[in-house]
């Protein structure tokens, strides 16, 4: 299969392992995503008159095959086709024949990785939202089934004031739901379109961007080009850092909920479904999972700090340095997903 950008010569074949890397396998997660952009880009093609209403059909059709297979787990992405883009496009070339190039017309591949990626935090900032909220009322519920238990209030880790368990796990549910709010402005921003942007500087061609922006449900275009480009990399920073916020709080529930299920404090009881055993100690029951939510707490801080490091220093334009931005950006957003559903399961089964 040829690459969306193949010329006339073959690539080094070191070269192309250092640079595909393991994009690839990434990929996987942008499929549907950018099955959607590329359904809003051939509208938009047949809206200026370049694919005629059989080829959109057919483009179509396709598209939504791909999502149909990829929902099945059945959408491969090879190694030799780099990403998901190129096989995309390659699918569509080998069932509906040269149609199937038509849907690269003014469209660079990165504005199409940009558009999906886009398309991708969108989503999961909203679900997150839902699942940060999911998790405050599991904490309030708890709160107000404890409300009247006393606690010690502890500064300095030493007990200071009477207190109680309602006023502690009351405080992470409202710690919570302010950071689930700061997600939810964040999803504002996400939520304009970058296609039609291309490599940078647009295309000679009368795209309709706010068509196409309107078939994916953005209330938006990103207006200047440059700045559709320029902002990659930084809106993924962005969103990890909101991310982070959600992780710095869940980190120090886990601190807390170690620390209090010691036998020498033993205010709580963890959920045994939730803890591993120890290989040589049989009477142990190790809050493994809560260890873990402190160290994959630094993984996201640490996968925000790697994409602002990876652009801090790009000039304008596109550079290839973005694509390394996209393997922490799934990294630190699949482990923030993972916390929150954790801690979830963790507040329901806490004795």
């Amino acid at each position: 299969m040829s690459k969306l950008w193949q010329k006339d010569y073959s690539l080094d074949s070191l070269m192309e392992e250092f640079t595909v890397s393991n994009d690839y396998i990434l990929d996987q997660q942008l499929v549907i995503a950018d099955c959607l952009g590329s359904i809003a880009h051939a509208r938009g093609l047949h809206h200026i008159g370049i694919l005629d209403a059989e080829e959109l059909a057919s483009l179509e059709e396709g598209l939504k095959k791909i999502i149909s297979l990829k929902m099945e787990d059945s959408f491969p992405i090879t190694k030799e086709n780099e990403d998901c883009h190129t096989a995309i496009e390659g699918f569509l070339t080998d069932e509906y024949g040269e149609v199937g190039k038509k849907i690269h017309t003014g469209r660079s591949r990165n504005d199409q990785v940009q558009t999906a990626l886009r398309i991708w935090m969108r989503e999961f900032t909203l679900k997150l939202c839902r699942a940060t909220g999911e998790l405050c009322e599991t904490l309030l519920s708890f709160a107000e089934k404890y409300a009247e238990v006393p606690m010690p209030g502890r500064t300095h880790m030493q007990i200071a004031m009477p207190s109680s368990l309602g006023l502690w796990a009351a405080s992470y549910a409202e710690e919570l739901y302010d950071e689930a709010q700061h997600m939810m402005h964040l999803s504002w921003l996400f939520d304009q379109s970058p296609l039609g942007s291309a490599a940078s500087y647009g295309v000679p061609l009368p795209l309709d961007r706010q068509f196409t922006a309107e078939q994916m449900g953005f209330t938006r275009v990103q207006n200047n080009v440059l700045y559709a480009n320029n902002s990659r990399g930084k809106f993924e920073a962005i969103l990890l850092d909101g991310c982070d916020y959600i992780a710095l709080t869940l980190s120090k529930l886990a601190q807390d909920l170690i620390l209090f299920t010691l036998p020498e404090f033993g205010y709580f009881s963890l959920p045994k479904e939730l803890c591993t055993g120890s290989s040589i100690m049989p009477q142990k029951k190790n809050p493994d999972g809560l260890e873990l939510a402190r160290s994959r707490s630094s993984v996201v801080s640490s996968c925000a700090a790697r994409v602002k490091s990876i652009i801090r220093s790009l000039p304008s334009g596109y550079n290839r340095d973005f694509q390394d931005t996209k393997e922490p950006l799934l990294a630190g957003t699949k482990a923030t997903w993972q916390l929150v559903q954790i801690f979830g399961r963790m507040m329901d089964g806490l004795q």
